[in-house]
């Protein structure tokens, strides 16, 4: 296989955006059935199948190293066309990042505000576990993420943002009710405040505090999808839970929370993009780098 023709690649992306066939050809101007032979012919050159023909479509693996390699080519074209003054009329670059809701809350839309306008740059934000945030990357949907994971995504640079703190707390009431005796033994037991279904934080925290790779949390546990409802949850006493210390030491300060356990838990945060020659994402993640360095904490040498 010596190259990919870029109307197949192409065509494959625009399947994938658009779900179905059917769609793909419309929004491409061309039959149905000249869209089902691109990505067979595809499929034939690189020896592999490319996608599942599910409602919508779905690349497999090897369909999402092709997808990520389409967005990569469009953004080189429209960075290459920005340049050569050539994109009049084609709007602002648009840089879509995945970032986890407690950076969203607390340090990282104060960094994006100092982002230059000029040329405009379109931000486009997606919500995401920490942990999982890698997986849009991998999908070529993002071209940037912030994320847990150190580990490169293929065609990817990472770098080190800092180490998020995330502080044991509760209302007094419910701490005096459910925590009086030793943490290590109550947590496991408590009420606990969660995320959602993919939130392992408090069930991290309650292993590193036991010792014990088999233990979690507490078996009532109240999912709050978002941090801010969170931290509200952990005022009003529906549960404990790990609170970032930019909302959560105000609280502590004022008696409103109160700390559980003696010691605090630091997440490791990365920034991970594409590697493109792109000036508006290398802008965006200077910045970005910049703000961590003030907001989060940095690792013990």
């Amino acid at each position: 296989m010596d190259e990919l023709p870029l109307d197949q690649v192409r065509t494959l992306l625009a399947v994938v955006d658009e779900g179905t066939f059917d769609a793909a050809a419309a929004a491409l101007h061309v039959t149905p059935s000249a869209v089902s032979q691109r990505v067979k012919a595809l499929e034939q050159r690189t020896g592999r199948v490319l996608l599942m023909r599910t409602k919508p479509v779905r690349a497999t693996e090897s369909g999402e190293v092709v997808v990520r390699f389409a967005r990569q080519l469009a953004r080189l074209e429209r960075d290459a066309r920005a340049e050569l003054g050539l994109s009049e009329g084609s709007g602002p670059v648009r840089i879509p990042i995945a970032v986890n809701a407690d950076s969203l809350a607390t340090w990282f839309l104060p960094a994006l505000a100092r982002v230059p306008q000029d040329p405009p740059i379109c931000l486009e934000l997606r919500r995401e576990d920490e942990s999982h945030t890698t997986a849009l990357l991998r999908e070529g949907r993002v071209m940037a993420a912030v994320t847990s994971q150190p580990e490169p995504v293929a065609g990817c640079s990472v770098r080190l943002l800092g180490l998020a703190r995330y502080l044991p707390a509760a209302n007094p009431a419910f701490a005096a009710r459910h925590l009086g005796g030793a943490p290590e033994r109550d947590l496991p037991r408590a009420p606990t405040i969660v995320f959602d279904r993919k939130d392992d934080l408090q069930d991290a925290y309650v292993r590193t505090l036991t010792g014990d790779a088999g233990a979690g949390a507490g078996p009532v546990r109240h999912h709050v999808p978002t941090s801010e409802g969170f931290r509200d949850a952990v005022v009003a006493g529906l549960g404990w839970g790990l609170v970032p210390e930019q909302q959560a030491a105000p609280l502590v300060a004022s008696g409103e929370l109160v700390l559980v356990a003696p010691r605090p838990l630091d997440v490791p945060l990365h920034w991970q993009q594409w590697k493109l020659d792109s000036p508006a994402l290398s802008t965006v993640a200077e910045v970005v780098a910049r703000a961590a360095a003030q907001a989060l904490r940095r690792p013990a040498v």
